[in-house]
């Protein structure tokens, strides 16, 4: 793209666009079992390795519907958004981009796998215990803290962000805010709930 910066002085338009954002989605069913896929292709750490789900967002893609597409796509399997649990932000990644990947807990609403042989090598259900006895997640620090935060979310220790729909009158756009759910402020609360 060809650019002309009028004003006197330095352009302050961004040479390309200086992050890509991705999802990453822990999805866990009632019998204890994690969604993991192997990747077909991909850094050469991730060779071999079971993984959560992972994808990056579209173009006007919300973090939420991106990790419910990335699973559909690469699983077979719906899902419904739970929370944003935890985000993590690296530079000089891809393309020498900044990457930010926000991991997501999905719930299950299907569970027959399905996979896109395209970029999955192979997707399963596999038990709890299987997934965390990884090498992965005992040698890399990131790993082993991302998967310890699912776990405690998904044994309610831990709360994360919920995604709630709103407009703006700034532009009267749609848009999606990620919060944690807050408590009753001590005005809204009875004073028998206070003490």
């Amino acid at each position: 793209m060809l650019t002309y910066w009028i004003p006197d002085g330095p352009c302050l338009l961004p040479s390309t666009g200086t992050h890509q954002i991705g999802v990453g989605a822990f999805v866990i069913n009632n019998q204890e079992q994690v969604l993991v896929v192997k990747e077909k292709k991909g850094p050469s750490w991730c060779s071999g390795i079971w993984k959560i789900p992972t994808g990056f967002i579209n173009k006007s893609e919300d973090i939420f519907s991106g990790a419910i597409r990335e699973v559909k796509e690469e699983t077979g399997i719906e899902t419904s958004f739970l929370e944003v649990v935890a985000f993590r932000h690296a530079h000089q990644v891809i393309f020498d981009k900044s990457d930010i990947l926000f991991i997501c807990l999905l719930k299950p609403l299907t569970f027959d796998v399905s996979i896109d042989t395209t970029e999955i090598e192979d997707a399963m259900w596999m038990p709890l215990d299987e997934f965390l006895n990884q090498q992965v997640h005992n040698e890399d620090q990131l790993s082993g803290k991302i998967i310890n935060i699912c776990m405690n979310m998904f044994e309610n220790n831990h709360r994360g962000f919920k995604v709630e729909q709103l407009t703006s009158k700034l532009d009267n756009q749609i848009t999606h805010l990620y919060s944690l759910a807050l408590e009753a402020s001590p005005k809204e609360q009875s004073p028998e709930s206070i003490r």
